[in-house]
């Protein structure tokens, strides 16, 4: 297993939709070994393939809380087949947007369906902060960072932040 480096925006990568997997081999479960090991390495919550540079439709997450046992997930393929009218709001943050949080609205409740890592169809459900993680990493397999959903006014001051992060990183 190895600890992938990951993105950090504005990337035009995090951008891009991903594309679907149409074998789940080897090389994904490689993948979702490795990416749950960078995610806890963060440490995370969640990470989707896009934000380590593979433009392939693989999500991790764990939602365990501190005082249960590891449940860490890999879903392959993942999309949304129903969402409840009801919403929650959370603080999210992101692997790919360090140190920046902002509220969110999204359906309190959503089905998914996915294939596990043996290639395996399943549908979950999920609520509370489980449907919140998945709903953010599967945005992320199709361009959609969760400042796409505040007001252009904050997302543009993160995202200059960030970019000013960056350029000093680089000069340092």
């Amino acid at each position: 297993m190895a600890i992938l480096p990951i993105l950090v925006a504005p990337d035009p990568r995090l951008k891009a939709k991903a594309q679907k997997v149409e074998v789940v081999d080897d090389t994904i479960r490689t993948l979702i070994d490795d990416m749950l090991e960078t995610m806890y390495d963060a440490p995370g919550i969640g990470l989707a393939a896009p934000q380590v540079g593979v433009l392939k439709r693989v999500i991790v997450l764990d939602v365990a809380g501190k005082d249960e046992p590891p449940a860490p997930m890999g879903l392959v393929n993942p999309e949304v087949i129903w969402e409840s009218e009801e919403t929650n709001v959370y603080e999210e943050g992101c692997l790919s947007l360090p140190t920046h949080y902002a509220e969110v609205e999204r359906p309190a409740v959503v089905k998914v369906r996915y294939l596990d890592r043996d290639g395996k169809a399943h549908e979950v459900e999920a609520d509370g902060l489980f449907a919140t993680c998945v709903q953010h990493e599967i945005d992320h397999l199709d361009g959609v960072l969760f400042v796409d959903y505040i007001s252009s006014l904050k997302r543009n001051i993160i995202l200059r932040k960030l970019k000013k992060e960056k350029e000093q990183a680089r000069s340092a």
